[in-house]
């Protein structure tokens, strides 16, 4: 990872626990898989009421299943796959335009400092959160 990525990260890091941002990142396929298997299963052993009954039984159990506990932010930022780290990068890099800094900790300084620039900062984290991570957020303000 390049240096000012790192930076971004660090940022994205210290603002989401700065804000105490935790999310709930919710996997759609599996409970998708969960309701369609029980309608599958409902419709073999009970025809056509039973695909009726497994579907509705399979959504409740897919979703008790996808609602995922909330997690603090920066632990799931440390654990975002390299091409997710560069396209959130690109994201707050588009906010942060020519801005410069020398390391992380003057980064922080300069956004921390700039309330009009933290708000821009904080909205296209969580903008990239619950849009390419389809997560839930909670956090205080």
């Amino acid at each position: 990872m390049s240096p000012r990525m790192d930076n971004v990260m660090h940022l994205c890091c210290e603002l989401s626990a700065h804000h105490q941002i935790k999310v709930a990142v919710k996997n759609s396929t599996k409970g998708a898989v969960v309701a369609g298997g029980a309608a599958f299963v409902g419709g073999m052993l009970g025809g056509p009421p039973g695909i009726a009954v497994g579907g509705a039984v399979g959504g409740l159990l897919g979703s008790w299943m996808t609602s995922g506990e909330f997690k603090p932010l920066p632990q799931i930022l440390m654990e975002l796959p390299p091409n997710q780290q560069e396209k959130l990068y690109k994201d707050i890099m588009a906010v942060l335009g020519s801005l410069d800094w020398t390391d992380a900790a003057q980064l922080l300084a300069l956004v921390m400092g700039n309330s009009t620039l933290q708000q821009q900062v904080t909205a296209a984290l969580l903008s990239y959160i619950t849009k390419e991570l389809r997560a839930e957020v909670r956090y205080q303000d």
